[in-house]
């Protein structure tokens, strides 16, 4: 089993969500980098930091096989075939896919991007919320990304 921890990056890193992946902007999926993959599939959860104990979560995406670059733009239907194949589940605003940072005006939020290496396929039902897919990932995390993390402002 691999111990080495992924490295993920995004264009604006300890920066500022640029507005097309916002609630503001066209509200798409950002460009993520992978590096040092050697796990065989790929697990994505986006969230957003509320308090202490509560977080926001805006994107869970499984059961796709390592890339070093996930594109922008992924389709939000709860399976994809393309630019990958790939599942997608129900994020906090109760719709599948990606949806971006939404803070309330006046607000700035803190953004996780976290990357997970898997040994298998999860073969859990598309939509399946967070709780779901943390469980499924049990025993089959090989790797951690590490976070990568952005600040969104209305």
């Amino acid at each position: 089993m691999e111990t080495e921890n992924l490295f993920i990056s995004i264009d604006f890193d300890k920066g500022d969500f640029p507005r097309k992946h916002t609630c503001d902007g066209e509200d798409i999926s950002t460009v993520i980098h992978i590096d040092r993959i050697h796990s065989p599939y790929l697990a994505i959860i986006i969230d957003d930091r509320i308090g202490p104990s509560e977080r926001f979560t805006h994107w869970l995406i499984w059961d796709f096989e390592s890339r070093p670059t996930i594109p922008e733009k992924i389709p939000r239907a709860a399976v994809i075939t393309e630019p990958f194949t790939a599942v997608q589940g129900t994020n906090d605003f109760g719709t599948t896919g990606y949806r971006g940072p939404c803070p309330p005006k006046g607000e700035v939020h803190t953004y996780y991007f976290n990357v997970y290496g898997l040994d298998a396929i999860l073969g859990i039902p598309p939509g399946s919320k967070r709780d779901v897919l943390e469980k499924a990932m049990e025993g089959h995390m090989v790797q951690y990304g590490g976070q990568a993390i952005a600040t969104y402002s209305r």
